[in-house]
């Protein structure tokens, strides 16, 4: 890139600085791959999908397993290969319609750049930024390359997602503005010198779009059960193929004699059957569909595993501004309390100003009447200060107006210097009293005040602070927000999920407070001044126990008080639109951005409203809560044939007995009471609150649940060993045993999914019916029988393996039953 940069056209640094590149200068740029894009893509690769879906450590056991079978034994054992396929298959499909579906999101909604180019301000994508580019830098603007300021007027910028450090930095010509950093008050310019990968923003945007697998509680426990089965798989296997060549007459006779193709066979169906490779599978699915349902809603999902933290989700803090509002602010009314000339000139200025945020922009619907010239001196507004500051010669404003500096700001703040009550003068009180009560009314009180050249302090509006001192109100302006009409409905949905709620906001607390209660939320008081919150952990830990509607909340308390929650064992969303959101959100279980929201909030956020719609909120937790409480059903099933297949693969080993089941009938064990009723189940519909403790309860039934099974088919192979019909060959009365077992495993498997699938509704009925059918056709027709070699048994070995199937399923519901009061299994709520 250097060398690219070497061989460009030397360029005017002057005309550069006040036109940005020309039409030329973009294409040589262009040419010389001198732009900010970045080799990545939003979401995974293909390749990544495939190779994450195939090449896999428990495809590669079954792959061999499968390549043994075809070349040793019947084809008709080699089943399981069509559902390692299948499995394979669905997996890759559906990751790469999620895929698709977040890179077109990532594309429509893709931050963009403000710059200038050939005179005029164009809006460009971050990855079209050019080297030499002319950035113009606004509050709320995300930096998309490293650049050297130009010009700067009270630029502060947020370096906390570089840096960790979360005071703003103030900025002037000639610093260095790092690309992911954001602007939080004042304005400026800056010149690109640094872009693409030599840039931190590559890292930034990548990371914040990356379809990832991070880490979670479901994914952690998961692949620990794997590892677990990973190294069990050695030993076992190695037993069980020891015990299959001492079943068929030892090592050197089964291989004299060709038995050993049956000794391996039946190793094979031991390994199949231990190998939960649908969970992976399942849960990798459970979450990609969930991406695509809330994408369908305008929900980015910008990380995978922010679904299961929205099923873990109790407590949410609610931005006021652009969440339970449309964060549009329109004038009320105005009381002038003291007239000076040229404070209409002054509102006009700062409505039409660049910088103005959502407040000073609804001035310009009345007051448009510009002063004739610049200010000398501008204090930007920011939400720390909650005030700006400028200063105009006086023959700049009215005729008769005198020089001096305008404050714009909130009442408490910009008149707190006149001191206690009794001290103000009467213009100081009307003006508190009046924003006192406007704020009652759900208003946001700002006040214009002004204070002559003659009483300015010696410096005013220098960087080491702005003096309040001897200002005078002159206006007291009153805006309303619209409160959105869906917030009363959502915030409902939540008090009913048991979801707590916070209303946190920087306005004045009574603001907060009236228009919380203009959606319903219930609360004592009229809303508590974040000023007052202490800096100690603990302790404002102890006030949100008792607070719930908090004010004048600055961006670092916003962060503390998320941090606080989750030092109570809370896990937090937070829901924002603006910079000053931006750190709480970053350290929030989940960030949820409004789509109007500033570039950087969005950017650390794991989820995106695109359409700035709070009322999808219901629908994400719903979606998050459905997919975590079904994965965890679902891996009961799994986790309970893999516990069964352990254990009688020792058993068998010990004893050295011929292994109870072909591979194909374990393939029907497999897909008819775990496989297809899972797919299943995971699609429908479930409100449980996610509690920690997944694998812990996981466990708690699912080996149980496999002593059961393995209790059961142990049992009825034992009796149809030694209790044979006479009248059967070796050959049959092997085959009889196997069908026995598989009865056996399949009527008692299909009571675990039925206890697993309660209560039942119409669509859990069908599936449990539909099983139910599906196993009555393979045991009635004979082609499927003859297929998987099952033969049914009849007398003695019948009754016992009814009887020794009845016991295991009230043995099964028993467990439920007891799990059920212990609340370690749950039904669908």
């Amino acid at each position: 890139m250097a060398h690219a940069r070497s061989a460009l056209a030397p360029v005017d640094e002057v005309v550069l600085e006040r036109d940005g590149l020309n039409t030329v200068q973009v294409r040589e740029r262009r040419a010389a791959e001198l732009s900010n894009a970045v080799a990545h893509e939003s979401s995974r690769s293909i390749w990544a999908i495939v190779r994450s879906n195939v090449f896999t450590l428990f495809n590669g056991v079954l792959g061999s397993a499968l390549v043994l079978v075809l070349l040793v034994g019947d084809p008709r054992d080699a089943l399981f290969g069509f559902i390692v396929l299948a499995n394979a298959a669905i997996g890759v499909v559906q990751e790469y319609r999620a895929k698709r579906t977040l890179d077109r999101l990532a594309v429509l909604h893709a931050p963009k750049a403000r710059v200038r180019r050939g005179g005029a301000e164009v809006d460009v994508a971050v990855g079209e930024v050019l080297y030499d580019e002319v950035l113009l830098l606004r509050t709320g603007d995300q930096i998309p390359a490293d650049a050297i300021i130009l010009k700067a007027e009270a630029l502060e910028i947020d370096e906390s997602l570089l840096t960790g450090e979360s005071d703003p930095v103030n900025k002037g010509p000639g610093d260095t503005a790092l690309s992911g950093s954001a602007v939080v008050a004042g304005y400026g310019e800056a010149r690109v010198h640094r872009v693409g990968a030599e840039s931190y923003a590559s890292g930034l945007t990548a990371e914040a779009r990356r379809f990832s697998l991070v880490n979670s509680e479901i994914r952690n426990s998961i692949n620990r059960i794997i590892m677990y089965i990973a190294w069990a798989l050695i030993p076992i296997i190695l037993l069980v193929i020891n015990g299959q060549m001492s079943a068929h007459g030892g090592w050197g006779a089964s291989i004299a004699s060709g038995q050993w193709r049956t000794a391996v066979i039946s190793a094979i169906a031991s390994i199949v059957a231990m190998i939960p490779e649908g969970l992976v599978l399942l849960t990798s699915i459970s979450f990609g569909m969930a991406a695509m349902t809330l994408a369908r809603r305008n929900v980015l999902v910008q990380e995978l595993p922010a679904v299961e933290g929205l099923a873990r989700v109790d407590m949410v803090c609610l931005d006021k501004t652009g969440t339970l509002t449309e964060g549009r602010m329109e004038l009320a009314s105005t009381t002038v309390l003291g007239p000076v000339p040229g404070w209409e000139q002054v509102l006009a200025w700062s409505a039409a100003h660049p910088n103005a945020n959502a407040t000073a922009a609804a001035m310009g619907s009345l007051y448009t009447a510009q002063p004739a010239g610049d200010a000398a001196e501008v204090v930007p507004f920011s939400s720390a200060r909650k005030y700006s500051a400028v200063t105009f010669a006086a023959d700049l404003l009215a005729p008769s107006s005198e020089a001096g500096t305008w404050v714009l700001g909130a009442p408490d703040v910009v008149l707190a210097a006149e001191g206690a009550h009794e001290a103000r003068s009467p213009a100081v009180q009307a003006a508190l009293a009046a924003s006192h009560e406007a704020a009652g009314h759900g208003l946001r009180a700002v006040v214009l005040a002004h204070r002559p050249a003659s009483s300015e302090p010696a410096e005013s509006l220098g960087d080491g602070g702005f003096a309040l001192d001897g200002l005078t109100p002159v206006a007291l302006l009153s805006f309303r927000e619209k409160v959105r009409p869906d917030a009363g409905a959502t915030l409902a949905y939540f008090r009913d999920q048991g979801v707590s709620l916070k209303i946190i906001s920087g306005d004045n607390p009574r603001t907060v407070a009236a228009v919380a209660r203009d959606v319903g939320f219930e609360f004592d008081g009229d809303g508590y001044d974040a000023r007052n919150l202490p800096d100690d952990p603990a302790a404002l830990a102890e006030v949100l126990g008792r607070e719930s509607v908090l004010g004048r909340v600055t961006p670092e308390q916003k962060k503390a008080i998320v941090l606080a929650l989750q030092s109570r064992g809370h896990v937090v969303a937070m829901t924002g639109d603006g910079v000053n959101d931006a750190l709480a959100l970053k350290h929030a279980d989940i960030g949820i951005a409004m789509g109007s929201g500033a570039a950087a909030t969005k950017a650390v956020s794991r989820l995106v409203l695109l359409d700035g719609q709070f009322s999808h909120l219901p629908s994400v937790v719903a979606e998050g809560r459905r997919v975590i409480a079904n994965v965890e059903r679902v891996a009961n099933l799994f986790l309970t044939k893999t516990s069964y297949a352990i254990i009688i693969s020792i058993v068998i080993g010990l004893l050295m007995w011929q292994y109870p089941f072909l591979p194909r009938q374990l393939s029907v064990v497999s897909s008819m009471t775990i496989g297809i009723p899972a797919f299943f189940l995971a699609l429908l519909p479930n409100a449980r609150r996610y509690q920690p403790g997944f694998l812990r309860r996981a466990l708690m039934f699912s080996i149980p649940a496999g002593v059961i099974l393995s209790a059961c088919i142990m049992s009825v192979y034992w009796f149809a060993r030694t209790y044979p019909d006479p009248l059967l060959t070796q050959e049959q009365t092997i085959t009889s045993a196997q069908t026995a077992t598989t009865m056996t495993v399949l009527l008692v498997a299909l009571w675990v999914l039925g206890a697993l699938a309660r209560p039942f509704d119409i669509w859990r009925s069908l599936l449990v019916g539909a099983i139910v059918a599906g196993l009555v056709l393979i045991m009635a027709v004979p082609f499927s029988r003859n297929f998987f070699a099952l033969d049914i048994p009849s007398g003695t070995l019948l009754a016992a393996t009814m009887g020794v199937t009845i016991a295991g399923c009230l043995a099964i519901e028993l467990l439920y039953r007891f799990l059920k009061r212990r609340g370690a299994v749950s039904e669908r709520e």
